[in-house]
């Protein structure tokens, strides 16, 4: 993936507001803006189309363009990369999120030996088996796309001699004030980038008297 040269032709697209919908754009306009050839413009909007970060639509003078999802997170990454250059890392994220009931791997997951050690060595607590789902709007999705840019604290993935297990990390947090946890970004997972799974030693439904629905707030430490 050519990230430097992806980043002119994403930042192009976010101002002319790909990003919200299909704009009608031809490649010889971003050629001109981004002072490469049309045909270099050709080449790279094929490659992004095949890499998923834009969707095209032909039609009239030439094609309709979206930034999808995964282009929208590259830049989300590109602005916390910059920022956290210039100024230095944030040291908490205030995230929040609806609750919603997931498809219950989560209590399997987090019950498996590999990782339940790894949670009590390097969180301090063992979690309860399951995770809180958080369902995230735009702007908060777009923070959660910025701590996949912060180290964190490394869950390292294993195999059972039957089966490999992914790694994730996990960044220390309190959950509406009250209850210890941790934000979990797990590498390979079911969810879209506008969920939020969250760990605690506690049932945070019960203990906290949640329900689907409602608005949970996790303030996340991200030192």
């Amino acid at each position: 993936m050519k990230v430097p040269s992806y980043l002119l032709a994403l930042l192009y697209l976010h101002k002319k507001g790909a990003t919200k919908k299909f704009i009608q754009l031809s490649t010889s306009e971003i050629a001109k803006v981004l002072g490469v050839s049309q045909q270099a413009i050709s080449k790279q909007m094929q490659q992004m189309e095949n890499d998923n970060i834009i969707e095209r639509r032909k039609g009239g003078r030439g094609y309709s363009i979206y930034v999808t999802e995964r282009g929208i997170e590259l830049l989300n990454m590109f602005y916390t990369a910059f920022k956290e250059a210039l100024e230095g890392s944030e040291r908490e994220l205030i995230i929040k999120g609806r609750v919603f009931t997931g498809i219950g791997e989560g209590a399997y997951y987090v019950s498996l030996q590999g990782y339940r050690e790894q949670f009590i060595t390097k969180l301090g607590f063992e979690p309860f088996p399951g995770t809180l789902n958080l369902k995230l709007n735009e702007s908060d999705s777009a923070l959660k796309s910025r701590l996949k840019m912060m180290e964190g604290i490394a869950i390292v993935g294993f195999s059972d001699g039957k089966r490999t297990y992914g790694g994730a990390k996990c960044f220390p947090a309190t959950i509406n004030g009250k209850y210890r946890g941790a934000a979990l970004l797990i590498e390979r997972t079911h969810y879209s980038d506008n969920v939020l799974e969250v760990i605690s030693p506690f049932n945070l439904r019960e203990e906290a008297g949640l329900r689907d629905g409602d608005t949970v707030e996790v303030n996340i430490n991200t030192l």
